[in-house]
């Protein structure tokens, strides 16, 4: 993996990192707060969108439609797990596992099937990075209470929707030859769409929502899809099965702002496991 995609994967993870704090700040708000992040997104990044598609034109709206209702609809589950995650776990907890099981899986998918080969360094780097995120996620020993298992539930499911989102954005923005600008904004407006009927139904749900997390609410709009237009990008130059893993850097970050801004515990060991993820994001870097 070249040194452009990599600082593009740098820099996604400090924004990545950066959003799921705000969102855990959030954590209660629900799909209310899916669908404020989503719709203020749309609206947000409506000028870049809109300059990319007259730089790089549109696909043909049958296939771009296919991607991005497809792309949508994991994203939002994705979305809406990992809040719920966060309504009843601690995100050192929550994020780690599912920052963990996407990676995981979108490499198994990627090498079974786009039939990619990372070659030894690469395989070794993304299991370092698993192993990393593993040690964090279960700092605290085996979880007992209820609450502990939704946690972990919630961030198992997520991860698995990362992994299927993952995969599939890849092929939408190479082999499909999709902007990652104007994909990922699609990908906001239809979530937008998808959640309107909720929104109406509970649109005096959603204006206090609007009230008591607004900040909230913007720096996820700004941040979330920052973050993934970064590795969209990074997706076009290297292959999938390594710019999956390497993302995972955020991690590390997510753990020092939970554990110094939030006040989790165990920091040592959490650090420990985020000394592993790097060496896995090293290992990457140079295969």
């Amino acid at each position: 993996m070249g040194i452009v995609a990599v600082l593009l994967v740098i820099a996604a993870a400090f924004a990545h990192a950066g959003w799921n704090f705000f969102a855990k700040r959030a954590g209660t708000a629900g799909p209310g707060f899916v669908w404020l992040g989503a719709a203020c997104s749309t609206t947000l990044y409506l000028p870049v969108a809109a300059v990319s598609a007259l730089w790089t034109g549109l696909p043909e709206w049958d296939i771009g439609l296919l991607a991005v209702f497809v792309t949508a609809v994991l994203h939002l589950g994705y979305f809406v797990f990992l809040q719920r995650g966060y309504a009843v776990g601690d995100m050192s907890v929550v994020y780690p596992l599912a920052r963990g099981t996407g990676p995981m899986l979108s490499m198994v998918i990627a090498i079974l099937v786009l039939g990619e080969r990372p070659g030894v360094l690469g395989v070794a780097g993304g299991l370092l990075v698993v192993l990393g995120v593993f040690v964090i996620g279960f700092s605290d020993g085996v979880p007992r209470s209820a609450a502990s298992f939704a946690g972990i539930g919630f961030g198992l499911l997520t991860g698995s929707l990362i992994a299927l989102y993952t995969v599939w954005d890849a092929y939408a923005v190479t082999a499909l030859a999709l902007s990652p600008l104007v994909f990922d904004w699609a990908n906001n407006a239809m979530r937008t769409f998808l959640l309107a009927p909720y929104a109406v139904r509970q649109r005096g749900r959603i204006a206090g929502i609007w009230r008591d997390h607004r900040t909230e609410v913007l720096a996820v709009a700004v941040l979330s899809p920052l973050a993934y237009i970064l590795v969209l990008f990074a997706m076009r130059i290297a292959p999938v099965s390594m710019v999956a893993p390497a993302r995972e850097l955020s991690i590390v970050l997510a753990g020092l702002l939970a554990w110094r801004v939030l006040g989790e515990a165990q920091a040592g060991r959490r650090l420990g496991g985020a000394a592993v993820v790097l060496a896995g994001v090293v290992l990457l870097g140079v295969a």
